[in-house]
């Protein structure tokens, strides 16, 4: 029986180290990837106890290891800006595939280098937790980019549905001085107000009984100021997942103290469409983003 058991034990242990391993060599055409730290090396740690895991889409859940990849922009074609994208996942999930690789491979055809980042989830309240490894990958990217040609003054953010609160989040509560260069944000969850939301987006990042001024303090429309970055907001008019809105509110609020902003919000689409080709207005939303991007560099 002894003998048992430590055979079961064994398979156990190989099938966890390989799984960790596949973590962290994810397929995806990254020039590089960064393990950047874990619960127990950041600031704070988001006290996840399972195990990290993919689901068959590819998506990250239980997320405890804060990884970067890098696309790098062709110097011939570099514009000097870049980017650091964070996927969406309601903070359940990170939604890597699509919303992180195929949106940097996007920015890379168009001279912007990319960083997608694997942040920590915040499991049910430790809102700190994704803020931190949003901000780091910010100072990364500042930090290497002249070598890939990267001016550090002009690296922004970009985030979808959660992963554009995340955007939306670390563009108000980072220190002006530290603030991305620009924010471009997909269908983004932005406000908590009940039935203009994504309930879950803020019960995963608040905690299950959280308190209603928490709600309100990390409703982003209520976070704007005269220092919020320039920001571009991309969405669908019949998002069924996260109202059109919470991104007009957000909107109105950038309009309100002078930020410049700018909104594209398509007939039909859904929710969920980066990286989709299939998407009707594919070509519409990137002619546009470009376009934007080039013209606030001038800025």
């Amino acid at each position: 029986m002894k003998k048992l058991f430590a055979i079961v034990a064994l398979v156990a242990l190989f099938a966890t180290a390989s799984a960790q391993k596949a973590i962290v060599k994810v397929p995806c055409n990254a020039n590089k990837t960064v393990k950047v730290w874990n619960n127990k090396k950041a600031p704070h740690s988001n006290e996840e106890v399972k195990n990290e895991w993919r689901t068959k889409d590819g998506h990250f859940k239980n997320t405890s290891q804060t990884v970067f990849y890098l696309y790098k922009a062709d110097k011939k074609s570099a514009t000097g800006q870049g980017v650091v994208i964070l996927p969406g996942g309601g903070y359940g999930a990170v939604c890597i595939e699509r919303e992180g690789f195929k949106l940097a491979e996007y920015f890379q055809s168009i001279g912007i280098t990319a960083l997608v980042v694997k942040y920590r989830l915040p499991n049910y309240g430790h809102k700190e937790v994704p803020l931190e490894d949003a901000q780091e990958a910010l100072r990364y990217l500042r930090k290497h980019g002249k070598a890939w040609k990267v001016d550090p003054t002009q690296v922004g953010i970009a985030g979808s549905s959660a992963g554009g609160h995340l955007a939306a989040y670390t563009s108000n509560f980072t220190a002006d001085e530290e603030k991305p260069a620009f924010s471009v944000l997909f269908y983004p969850v932005i406000t908590g107000t009940t039935n203009m939301t994504h309930q879950n987006t803020f019960i995963r990042l608040l905690g299950k009984n959280h308190a209603p001024y928490l709600r309100e303090h990390y409703s982003l429309e209520n976070r704007v100021t005269t220092s919020t970055p320039p920001t571009i907001l991309l969405l669908s008019d019949d998002d069924r997942v996260v109202p059109s809105i919470s991104s007009i509110l957000y909107y109105e609020a950038l309009k309100h103290y002078g930020v410049d902003a700018t909104m594209h919000i398509y007939p039909s689409g859904g929710h969920g469409w980066v990286g989709k080709e299939k998407f009707r207005y594919d070509k519409e939303w990137k002619a546009a983003l470009a376009k934007w991007l080039q013209e606030i560099k001038k800025k």
